[in-house]
């Protein structure tokens, strides 16, 4: 490396470094003097414009609507027809108490053959009501010691509709009617005895 080109370079940054003192130096010392031309620019005036205020009259308020008439106490049913349904049985032709429960207590036991005390008729079944099926239907069961009844079933082949056709549209309604029959049970030598395969044929008919 050469010693003369090694100090002219170094002469060189020192003066450069020094410039950049002296010039730093200038920037930050420089007062900041308002010049002597200075003058306001004039702002031209602002003018607002003529603004009318119109005053919106407040709605009425509303009007209560008058209370409603209340109904009548007493409400027009209308009347619905209700299909009556002929209950022929075939164990006794003896009167029919519906819905009427006896006092058991007050029957004695004598001597004698089985006596209805209360038959309850079935409800019509809605499908058979509402397809217009007509017909009757056959129920067996036993009479209890108490008179009341168990083991009611249908008998198949003597569920028929009106037309002849075997049908199970009346099965459950008479079975359900037949376990509500009470009946004062058969007495032989002064004790009641049970009374097996009594039958009960309900007849399902629209007027």
């Amino acid at each position: 490396m050469n010693p003369s080109r090694m100090a002219v370079g170094a002469m060189l940054a020192v003066m450069t470094t020094l410039c950049l003192l002296f010039l730093m130096n200038m920037l930050i010392n420089n007062q900041f003097e308002e010049p002597d031309d200075y003058r306001t620019i004039p702002v031209a005036p602002i003018l607002m414009p003529n603004i009318s205020v119109e005053k919106r009259l407040e709605a009425p308020p509303p009007v209560k609507p008058p209370e409603p008439e209340l109904p009548p106490e007493e409400m027009s049913v209308q009347d619905f027809v209700i299909p009556d349904i002929v209950i022929a049985p075939l164990d006794l032709d003896t009167p029919i108490f519906n819905d009427t429960l006896l006092d058991t207590r007050a029957l004695v036991f004598t001597e004698g053959e089985y006596l209805p005390i209360v038959k309850v008729q079935p409800e019509y079944p809605n499908s058979a009501l509402s397809r217009g099926i007509e017909g009757y239907c056959t129920v067996e069961f036993t009479i209890t010691v108490t008179g009341a009844t168990r083991d009611a079933r249908t008998i198949t082949e003597d569920c028929r509709t009106k037309d002849g056709q075997l049908t199970s549209v009346f099965d459950r309604v008479s079975v359900r009617a037949a376990a509500k029959f009470k009946y004062k049970p058969k007495v032989v030598d002064g004790k009641p005895v049970e009374i097996r395969g009594v039958k009960s044929r309900f007849v399902f008919e629209m007027k």
